[in-house]
């Protein structure tokens, strides 16, 4: 295997002193021979993001059951929290008040928060970010998952919703999302967008985009205005959010129109994200799309993924950075990720395994504990087996994608993901 280091990753930069001035906020290091992939680094107040990276998702403001520093640890460079859980509890306020979202769950490194329109949209209709079409018989601009609530209700100005918390009401539009997110203090920002779902027709998806378009507008104009209400304190870097669903000319035509978007100074937006429902076939396809709209000098964030497979071909077609919460939801589900495949750590064959969850895994689980222990945590239903297998599902999503890095730095690429899918498809 490629890139794999014990502990802090080696190119990661941690502040314990005053923030200071880092300079180019993105540059590129090696690009791929075929395809659209490239290493890079992000500068940041709070330390470098040497790219491809992981980002750990701590949705409110913690990776679910493991502590900031076993995060830091097992080598994740950046995490990122959510907008809309923070603003409903505890409040970007006290989170503000705290000195920020790093100095709030004790992280030193660099921070993401996404905007609340994921969680707004998805939360209010009832599903989930990828749908298969093949199971949808009918197309609708005004559909709920069975049986549920419709909670979020979109408009040209921005959203009305209840929370799912107590079902109070709510409303967040471009300028109420940066107010949030400037309060919450992250390095890195996203855009205001509008979520739409593969059940959305093709006019409502048009609409969108254009709808999307105008927020990210209103966005950049906040940013610009907050920042400079807001001196003194370290800057933070703005992501407009590429939306279109499965469609080329409207991926195309999104991407165009948020790399032509300028705010009162002149200023555009700093990277760009990737969001909107697809279907996992056509991940590769629509990442090349938007990347090659897209400028060379600015990062892609690739929102909600992380399975093995898919990092590989985001890369290939251009991601620099993706985040997901697949390898903790599914630790707590009691399912590992190791070189040979996904598994279930309850079954009955890891009872009386006494070894590791994978011998050659550098994670502070596998140094200290076997997959019997591990499948007793489970069987007991103790917080501690949860905590265990998160830092292994992490620390092999991150460990992952630092050998993806060091491969095409190496210009080997091609062997490391024939030699590592190879393996996972085999044996899961």
């Amino acid at each position: 295997m490629y890139g794999h280091s014990r502990g802090r990753h080696p190119g990661h930069v941690w502040f314990d002193g005053p923030v200071t001035d880092t300079g180019e906020f993105f540059s590129v290091s090696t690009r791929m021979e075929s395809g659209l992939g490239r290493t890079g680094r992000i500068r940041t107040p709070h330390g470098d993001i040497r790219t491809p990276a992981f980002v750990a998702v701590g949705t409110k403001a913690t990776v679910k059951a493991v502590p900031p520093e076993s995060i830091a640890e097992l080598g994740a460079q950046a995490v990122l929290a959510n907008a809309y859980h923070l603003y409903l509890q505890p409040g970007s306020d006290i989170v503000e008040e705290a000195g920020g979202l790093g100095a709030f769950m004790n992280w030193p490194g660099p921070t993401f928060t996404d905007s609340g329109g994921f969680q707004v949209l998805s939360l209010g209709a009832g599903f989930k970010k990828v749908l298969a079409m093949e199971s949808v018989s009918v197309q609708a601009d005004d559909v709920i998952a069975a049986g549920k609530e419709r909670l979020a209700h979109v408009d040209d100005d921005g959203v009305t919703f209840k929370s799912h918390l107590d079902g109070s009401r709510h409303r967040f539009t471009p300028e109420v999302s940066m107010g949030i997110q400037h309060r919450l203090g992250a390095d890195i920002i996203f855009a205001f967008d509008e979520l739409t779902t593969l059940m959305n027709t093709r006019g409502y998806q048009e609409e969108s985009v254009e709808r999307t378009r105008r927020w990210a507008q209103r966005c950049l104009d906040e940013h610009r205005r907050l920042t400079a209400e807001r001196a003194g304190k370290p800057r933070q870097a703005l992501f407009g959010v590429v939306q279109g669903a499965q469609y080329e000319d409207l991926r195309r035509q999104a991407a165009q129109g948020l790399v032509a978007l300028r705010d009162s100074e002149g200023g555009g937006f700093d990277g760009y994200g990737i969001g909107g429902a697809l279907e996992k076939r056509n991940l590769g396809t629509i990442v090349g799309w938007v990347s090659e709209e897209l400028p060379e000098d600015k990062p892609r964030h690739l929102l909600g993924i992380s399975e093995p497979e898919d990092l590989f071909v985001a890369v290939e077609n251009g991601a620099d950075t993706f985040d997901c919460v697949q390898p903790s939801r599914v630790a707590r589900n009691a399912a590992l990720y190791a070189p040979d495949g996904r598994f279930n750590i309850t079954t009955a064959r890891n009872r009386r395994d006494f070894g590791p969850i994978d011998a050659d895994c550098d994670c502070y689980t596998c140094a200290h504990y076997s997959r019997a222990y591990l499948h007793h945590l489970f069987k007991a239903k103790e917080h501690l087996a949860a905590t265990l297998a998160t830092i292994h599902n992490e620390r092999f999503t991150v460990r992952m994608v630092d050998g993806i890095r060091t491969a095409i730095d190496r210009g080997e690429y091609a062997e490391y993901k024939r030699e590592v899918l190879g393996r996972f498809a085999g044996g899961s």
